[in-house]
This record gives C-alpha cells, structure tokens and sequence, in this order.
C-alpha cells in the first residue's frame, strides 16, 4: 500500500495537471462552430487526477479546470434571464467538467480488472459530461436548431459529434496509459492474472 501524499503534492500535481489539460485543451484537431473541439486527449490529465487521488479530490480538481476553461473562452449565451444565464455556467462548465474527477468512483462497477476499470470509469465520466452539454443545448442553445429539427435531436447531433471523440480518445489513452503506469504509485504495474 502506498504512502497517502501530503497536500502540498497532491496541489502541486493538481496544479500541473490543469495546467497540461489546458494547454491541451488548445491544440484543437477540430472546431466546431457554436463551441465544442476535439482536443490532444485534454480530459487525461483530469482523469489522472481522479484514479490518482480519489474522486473527492478529482472533484475539486476537475473543478478548478471548469474556471479556468470558462476564463479562457466563455461563450456569452442568448438567455432572457440570469437563471438561463447560471445554467449555461454550470452545464457547459461547471458541472460538465467537475464530473471528470469522478471516473474513479465509476471504475468500481468493474473489480478485478484494473485497465477495463480505468476504461470503463474514463468512459462514464466523460459521458457524463456529454450529458451535460445535451441540456444545455436543449434548454438554451436550442434556437441554433435549423427549423422543423428536434431540438434534442439538435443538441445530441451537435454536441455527440465532438464529445464522442473525445470520449474514444480519452478512453484510449488512459487504457493505454494505466498498461504502463499504475497511477497511484506512478510505476509500472505489476503484473497479474486479472490486470
């Protein structure tokens, strides 16, 4: 069992991995053009923090990033009214990304298999976050949608077009990633029948 980390690591490495996640966050492959990107696998490092740490402290961490992701390009919403206005913060930001530091808590559905787990948690916690940006492009972006097209057809379209990939991409990475490395301990995993 490894030693529990002091605060001053666990901040320190929290603050590096935001830092990486948001300059990752910038090297778009794809833009589309009312918001959203397929990045250089972006939420990995968030991910990391989580299967690292703990999803309480995942938590706080992937928080955090939902600022400074928000402060780097915040897109001003078509709302009537400061509720409409707090729900695009908290669905296109806050809680969008603040359910990244959770992929550990959803690994658990999947014991005995530590990359499938790590898989598996990456997956939910990044479809989580598509779920997210779905309500809010139902409840306030929902007057892009081309006329006579749902508007939850809109949104999922939309929003599944680029949260998908990046869903793929994340998954893969950290599979591939949590096959060398074992995140707690930050060495190579040892080797067993189930991992």
């Amino acid at each position: 069992m490894p030693k529990p980390a002091s605060k001053t690591r666990m901040l320190t490495e929290s603050a590096v991995m935001v830092a990486l996640a948001t300059v990752l966050s910038m090297i778009k492959i794809l833009t589309l053009p009312q918001g959203g990107s397929i990045t250089a696998a972006s939420m990995v490092p968030l991910l990391i923090i989580s299967f690292r740490y703990g999803p309480k402290w995942g938590t706080f961490t992937a928080f955090v990033y939902s600022l400074v992701n928000m402060m780097m390009g915040f897109w001003p919403p078509p709302v009537p009214n400061f509720i409409n206005y707090l729900l695009v913060i908290l669905l296109d930001y806050v809680v969008a990304f603040s359910c990244l530091g959770l992929a550990s808590l959803f690994a658990k559905a999947i014991p005995g298999n530590r990359i499938a787990a790590i898989g598996f948690g990456s997956g939910a916690a990044v479809f989580i976050r598509l779920v997210c940006h779905v309500l809010s492009g139902v409840i306030i972006w929902g007057s892009n949608a081309p006329a006579g097209e749902s508007v939850w057809k809109y949104s999922i379209g939309y929003n599944g077009s680029y949260m998908f990939c990046e869903l793929i991409v994340s998954v893969v990475v950290m599979c591939l990633l949590s096959a060398v490395m074992d995140f707690k301990t930050l060495k190579r995993p040892v080797k067993t029948a189930k991992s």
